[in-house]
């Protein structure tokens, strides 16, 4: 049974400030899911002499080792591990970047309405800096934050309590808006006051509402 959406119920006169996640949530995960589901596989396949099927359940096992760790978004550590350059890769493949509908928008609305706006990812800077070139969002946030920075992935709530000191913000008036529910479950056992979830992540799958988290399909949605 899909879930019905659970709308986000709040006045933004409760926040100050704003986190937000990139991957998914500002920017269409299709780029990510394409690269390494379809494009590192393929170029592993013909570096190593596989079958693309073959490649792509070795690489699925190796991802999955890593998986909601500071690894898993580490670019040096998949160039050293695959003997492949990643970055270059991933510039080979930057059409694909795109942002989000309405994102610009709400990004705009946040600073009318004087929210301090922090991008807060697990995205290595490597493909920060990719991605940030791609899209031209960075000028839009008063900080910009890389879990590497902080020494944990997000889905760690020791990710949660470093940032809080780094930033210097009030987590009972703070949100945070997220496409990953294990983030927002490590959020909310930190104790932060609002979590959204972005229910459809990739422009290229359907979109899944949460059963647990008020969500949005765009952010036109939280704009009031």
């Amino acid at each position: 049974m899909i879930p019905a959406q659970i709308k986000p119920d709040f006045s933004w006169s409760e926040i100050d400030t704003i986190l937000l996640d990139m991957d998914g949530t500002l920017l269409d995960k299709y780029f990510d899911d394409h690269f390494w589901e379809e494009y590192v596989p393929k170029i592993f396949a013909e570096t190593n002499e596989l079958s693309e099927k073959e490649a792509r359940k070795i690489l699925l096992q190796r991802y999955q080792s890593v998986e909601s760790t500071l690894q898993w978004t580490d670019l040096d550590y998949w160039s050293e591990q695959l003997g492949l350059d990643i970055p270059e890769l991933k510039c080979k493949v930057d059409h694909l970047i795109q942002v989000h509908p309405y994102v610009v928008d709400f990004l705009e609305y946040a600073k009318s309405i004087d929210k301090n706006v922090h991008l807060v990812t697990n995205a290595h800077s490597k493909t920060l800096e990719i991605k940030l070139r791609k899209t031209a969002l960075g000028p839009h946030f008063d900080r910009i934050v890389c879990a590497e920075e902080i020494g944990y992935a997000k889905e760690q709530p020791e990710f949660w309590e470093k940032l809080e000191t780094h930033l210097r913000f009030d987590k009972s008036r703070s949100l945070l808006a997220d496409d990953t529910a294990k983030v927002l479950h490590s959020a909310s056992q930190y104790g932060m006051g609002f979590l959204v979830f972005v229910a459809r992540p990739s422009s290229r799958i359907p979109v899944k509402y949460s059963p647990e988290f008020p969500s949005i399909i765009y952010f036109n949605e939280l704009i009031r």
